[in-house]
């Protein structure tokens, strides 16, 4: 598997991504279903881990992967995990968000629960 560092940007990075409109991101949430009916956040195609044997074979057909492409979780390292598959994958625009759905709640968007 590719162990290359995987680039990371902030959740106030992740807002300003966010809101500039841009539709050539992809954005892809790696929580369970469960988590994703407590928090959430628009425009994420929700892929949950546990689930990967569903969804692992439509990747190619889904995605663009020169596409910038953002993986968020609850606190970062699920989303990286699925960061580094995707790069193993050739992917080659992935980026985590640090520190997941519980920082953008915390430092950008206090109205998302926190779990």
């Amino acid at each position: 598997m590719n162990t290359q560092p995987i680039t990371q940007i902030s959740v106030e990075e992740l807002e300003q991504r966010l809101s500039s409109g841009d539709r050539d991101i992809q954005f892809v949430d790696v929580r369970e279903p469960e988590e994703l009916a407590i928090a959430s956040i628009e425009s994420f195609v929700n892929l949950p881990l546990s689930q990967f044997s569903e969804w692992g074979d439509q990747i190619p057909t889904r995605f663009n992967p020169h596409t910038e492409t953002l993986v968020l979780c609850h606190h970062g390292i699920r989303s990286a995990q699925m960061c580094q598959w995707l790069a193993a994958q050739g992917f080659t625009n992935v980026k985590n968000i640090a520190g997941g759905i519980d920082a953008y709640s915390t430092l950008v968007n206090p109205s998302i629960p926190h779990y």
